[in-house]
């Protein structure tokens, strides 16, 4: 949220721990001949994935590893529908998750997979100082 140039996805959980965001990408994630840059569109995969565990499990974690496939082009300016669900949690020690984007058609433009190594207590401080600024509002910031 605190970064004027980051994607400024607002995401939003669905009953039974399924997190949804949009968004529309800008002229700048193109990568050629008006299409949406593959690396941006694995940015939203990752990013979503990221909070459909902090959702499902209260931890925030990292990508370990992610896979990735794309079905077919964006376009700048065509808004995206993103969803994720976490899908397995092996003890608190690696979640894994599952992304979809949707163009305006309901059409698949990617998914992807991936597995999140949980952040450790306490580096949550830090990193969410990092990504949204003043935490002080955050219960166990520890401010």
């Amino acid at each position: 949220e605190k970064n004027p140039l980051g994607l400024n996805m607002r995401f939003h959980e669905e009953e039974g721990n399924i997190v949804h965001a949009t968004f529309t990408p800008r002229p700048e994630h193109a990568g050629f001949q008006n299409v949406t840059h593959g690396g941006v569109l694995a940015t939203i995969l990752d990013e979503i994935m990221v909070w459909a565990c902090a959702v499902a499990t209260k931890r925030f974690a990292y990508c370990a590893e992610m896979t990735t496939r794309f079905h077919q082009p964006a376009r700048p300016g065509e808004e995206l529908k993103v969803t994720s669900e976490l899908t397995s949690n092996r003890r608190d020690r690696i979640f894994e998750a599952k992304a979809a984007i949707l163009n305006t058609e309901q059409q698949l433009v990617a998914e992807g997979t991936g597995k999140y190594l949980p952040i450790k207590t306490d580096q949550i401080p830090a990193m969410l100082q990092d990504v949204i600024g003043d935490i002080s509002w955050v219960e166990g910031a520890g401010n």
